[in-house]
């Protein structure tokens, strides 16, 4: 009886965060308009007022159609933030669209409504990041926690539960393990390498998920014992507890994977890219703006560089290679020419170290990566990116993919100026087997990752850490 008092309490704290979290969005928009109309010598007015109070009710509107009220405990800051101006803007747009059909746009302060829309979006965004520290330390000293245990005895199991313990920010408390009678891979002799307890079996996790004892459940079985899987599922339907299903699959790395449903039939991706839809649209402004900012402050060196290379040398001042990009489709990649050759065909040789092929100033433009910015212009064209993974000539290509695991998945999205790998030293010739495996893994794992945040951290660090260094020649 005393559990269930807990997990109700608890249930009911979950809903008064929603509730605060609510009542801080509305104070956030209504008392930023009031602070502009004040700080610019408007009196706050019945027209503002009412704005005011739309933009409020909108944002809760767009807020609940996103789940941004929804429990973020073990979910990324990034998408909270991605969601919560998703949900601003949409008010902003909304907003202004009204204005305009209803021709009262002119009543009101176009400088307090463009200060109003910027810094509610600084406000909405950073509160919550606030927040969200405050949360993980009462989570580490063990205030608004949540019970969990695990069924199922299995190394994907076992790796859970360390993986909670690494990180008492998140409040999942792990109380034990539950065994499955005559599963194939419950291994209770595991249990004597962790500091955890077998709780029973699941008639006992049944009983517990019912008094509230334990809050959140996570079945570790493989996937291949699908009969079992469905009864401990049908049983626990019987309770309130959060039930979530720990898949051992027979694929690995997986690639941005995602549930979706076609009609009544749910698919799970395995192999996707995180860039699509609103996210392509930012990842696309990104471009255009880095791209065209950096275009016009280094024009003067464009131009030193490439008289430079007409006067040093005989053949074209750009070269551009035949390279893949998104979705393993060709694109040309401009370089400035560095070498006297140009080789462009099935076989191309690496530069290496005192290559004979490497003109003087070729040699200088390689070792600062000058001779990498004609590419701005694959940027603006669509083709590249600021960030993403480096583009390898197609023979390169054709090699690598046979040797590296998940080569090619580098393409899932557009090939980039600068990138993860880069960042992290993985840059210049890959001689050798480890240095192309070192590159891939860092690629994938900016596609996992990917978020406008870590495209302007490799951005910033690209000057310090992706330009010079020992591999660059």
């Amino acid at each position: 009886m005393i559990e269930q008092v807990k997990a109700s309490w608890g249930h009911r704290r979950q809903s008064g965060l929603a509730a605060l979290y609510r009542l801080i969005d509305g104070g956030a928009i209504f008392i930023s308009l009031l602070f502009w109309c004040r700080f610019f010598d408007h009196e706050p007015a019945a027209h503002w007022l009412t704005i005011g109070l739309l933009a409020t009710a909108l944002f809760i509107f767009f807020a609940e159609s996103v789940e941004l009220y929804r429990s973020w405990r073990i979910d990324t800051y990034s998408h909270m933030l991605g969601l919560t101006l998703f949900a601003w803007i949409s008010v902003c747009t909304t907003l202004l669209l009204i204005g305009y059909f209803s021709k009262t746009g002119q009543i009101y302060s176009r400088l307090i409504v463009g200060s109003w829309f910027l810094s509610t979006a600084a406000v909405l965004a950073f509160w919550r990041y606030g927040f969200r520290l405050t949360l993980f330390y009462v989570r580490s000293n063990d205030h608004n926690t949540r019970t969990a245990a695990i069924v199922g005895i299995t190394p994907n199991g076992l790796q859970l539960a360390r993986n909670f313990a690494a990180e008492p920010h998140l409040g999942i408390r792990i109380r034990g393990f539950y065994s499955v009678p005559e599963s194939e891979n419950c291994q209770q002799q595991l249990l004597s390498t962790i500091p955890y307890k077998l709780l029973g079996d699941v008639s006992d996790a049944l009983a517990a998920a019912k008094s509230g004892s334990v809050e959140q459940i996570y079945i570790a079985l493989p996937m291949r014992e699908e009969q079992k899987i469905e009864q401990i599922l049908r049983a626990l339907a019987d309770t309130t507890a959060n039930v979530h299903i720990l898949p051992d699959l027979f694929f690995h790395k997986l690639l941005h994977s995602r549930w979706y449903q076609v009609g009544e039939s749910h698919v799970l991706s395995v192999y996707d890219t995180p860039i699509v839809g609103i996210n392509s649209w930012v990842k696309r402004l990104e471009d255009l703006v880095i791209s065209v900012v950096l275009l016009i402050a280094t024009l003067p060196l464009l131009l030193l560089i490439a008289i430079c290379i007409k006067l040093t040398s005989k053949g074209p001042i750009i070269f551009k290679q035949l390279r893949y990009g998104l979705d393993g489709r060709p694109i040309e990649v401009w370089k400035f020419r560095t070498m006297n050759t140009l080789e462009n065909g099935d076989t191309v040789v690496q530069a290496r170290r005192n290559d004979p092929r490497v003109t003087p100033i070729g040699r200088l433009l390689r070792r600062a990566s000058l001779d990498e910015l004609p590419q701005l212009i694959n940027v603006l064209q669509g083709q590249m990116s600021i960030v993403g993974p480096r583009p390898h000539a197609v023979a390169h290509n054709e090699e690598y993919r046979k040797l590296v695991s998940g080569y090619m998945l580098r393409h899932k999205v557009k090939p980039g100026i600068t990138g993860w790998a880069q960042v992290n030293g993985w840059r210049g010739e890959t001689d050798t087997l480890e240095k192309i495996s070192k590159r891939v893994e860092h690629d994938l794992h900016y596609i996992r990752h990917w978020s406008i945040w870590l495209d302007l951290q490799i951005v910033i660090m690209t000057p310090f850490k992706g330009i010079a260094g020992e591999n660059a020649y």
